[in-house]
């Protein structure tokens, strides 16, 4: 039990020594993080004129949720969390980063092994002094401490914060990832019911022109209607066949597109019939007083943190011009007899500290320095892209936020006046004052008007969706 006592006084004195040694600060420059390359104050102008600038809960606050009002939505898009291949991977790859970090960190720390042998051996008789042969016996037992670098210059510590940074900026690219899969999953949501829309609206279009075709038709053979009124009532219902053909397929793609998001089928009963004018709480969508918004999106957390690692890199670059020591050591017990290991005069310990300083190494370390600092204004270069164009798509929203409601107004004002058009032309046509080509003309025109009515909702409400995400809308439940 003495000798046990021993070695383990032997191993925790000089423990504590070496944790201190290696508790100094690292040698990466102090982080600065940069100025934003972007105005203050969003853009102003005539397109901006409808956006509220009131600071409300900023976005990134605001859970997914309470954000996407529409109950079928909300469980589409929670399908998709829990589905979406693309997320898993970006999960994964976060249990990825924070096992290299451990990796890292571990590396701050002493690492011990125990060990125990035996060895035995026969000396012939012409290698022995006695002339006879000589067989030995040799145990042991004790526990080592591996080769351990003791940290003086912060390069481990470096190696350790940027592994950490890597990590955090993974993590930021998971929610970069699930917030893009929450808007995917919205705007094809919002696709697929426009389609619908359109291809509902084709039929029912289709019907109309049948019946016309077939008035036309019977006035033909009545030799009222003249040849070319009938071919020109068959080009529009010929027209609205393909139609009926191009909706039908982009159904059915929007539908595979949108399976493909969640990642699963999607039960029938959780999918549009037709655009919903509730998608949204576009009153929480508001971008705040200032661009500093802007630096809580996760892409540009990201960019920050890629940043970070590259400036903890030049620490551990700068530290590989000074020494580096090393140090082994073991302790334990020896004896030719099993019975005798733990006996008086058994123990034994050993120490191998080694320190190793460059010379000469070819310029390697000047060039890993310079790469080092290249790499870091290479990310801050990146950081600041990232910034200016998170800027832009989040003006761009903005500018479609102030005017798509007039848009639609007037999109509403034209179809209501070309459907009033249509219904004077064909009651002028049923009295025998106006052609049959001014009704064929204000129908298709009318079938024109409501297909963009049916575009400018979908922009209307695809606008509330790109809001959300690029001001890093919230990806919590």
């Amino acid at each position: 039990m003495v000798q046990i006592k021993r070695m383990a006084s032997a191993f925790c004195l000089p423990l504590g020594a070496l944790l201190c040694l290696s508790g100094c600060s690292t040698m990466a420059p102090n982080y600065v993080q940069p100025a934003a390359p972007v105005p203050v104050a969003w853009p102003a102008g005539d397109s901006y004129k409808a956006v509220s600038v009131v600071k409300s809960t900023p976005l990134v606050d605001i859970p997914w949720k309470e954000y996407f009002v529409e109950p079928q939505l909300r469980k589409v898009i929670a399908l998709a969390l829990e589905n979406n291949r693309d997320l898993r991977v970006a999960v994964l790859n976060i249990e990825r980063a924070q096992a290299l970090y451990q990796i890292q960190r571990s590396n701050l720390l002493p690492k011990f092994e125990a060990s125990a042998g035996a060895a035995f051996q026969r000396t012939p008789a012409t290698f022995s002094s006695t002339g006879q042969p000589v067989t030995t016996s040799q145990y042991t037992v004790g526990a080592g401490l591996l080769s351990y670098e003791i940290d003086l210059f912060g390069r481990v510590q470096s190696l350790r914060d940027q592994a950490l940074e890597q990590y955090l900026a993974i993590d930021q690219a998971r929610r970069s990832v699930q917030i893009s899969l929450i808007a995917e999953v919205a705007g094809g949501y919002l696709t697929l019911a426009a389609d619908r829309e359109r291809l509902k609206l084709a039929k029912d279009t289709l019907a109309s022109q049948k019946e016309s075709y077939q008035l036309i038709q019977r006035r033909y053979e009545a030799g009222v209607s003249s040849s070319l009124d009938l071919q020109q009532a068959r080009t529009t219902v010929e027209a609205a066949r393909v139609d009926i053909g191009r909706y039908t397929t982009a159904v059915a793609q929007d539908m595979n597109a949108l399976a493909l998001l969640v990642g699963s089928q999607i039960p029938a009963e959780l999918l549009p019939a037709a655009l919903s004018e509730t998608v949204a709480a576009v009153k929480d969508a508001s971008p705040g007083l200032t661009s500093d918004v802007l630096l809580r999106r996760p892409d540009i957390l990201q960019a920050e943190g890629q940043l970070k690692s590259a400036n903890a890199n030049i620490g551990a670059a700068r530290a590989a011009f000074f020494p580096k020591i090393t140090l082994i050591s073991s302790v334990g017990f020896g004896s030719n007899e099993l019975s005798g290991l733990f006996k008086e005069g058994a123990f034994a310990w050993s120490v191998a500290p080694r320190i190793s300083l460059p010379i000469f190494d070819g310029g390697s370390n000047s060039a890993n320095l310079t790469v080092a600092e290249v790499d870091r204004n290479i990310m801050v270069a990146r950081y600041e892209k990232a910034i200016q164009t998170a800027f832009r798509e989040v003006a761009d929203s903005l500018a479609q936020l102030g005017t798509i409601d007039e848009q639609l107004a007037a999109q509403q004002s034209l179809t209501d006046a070309t459907a009033e058009r249509y219904r004077l032309s064909q009651a002028r046509f049923d009295k025998g004052v106006d052609s049959h080509l001014n009704v064929l003309d204000s129908q298709r025109s009318l079938y024109g008007a409501q297909q963009n009515l049916i575009s400018t909702r979908l922009s209307r409400l695809s606008n509330q969706i790109t809001v959300y995400k690029v001001l890093g809308g919230g990806d919590h439940d």
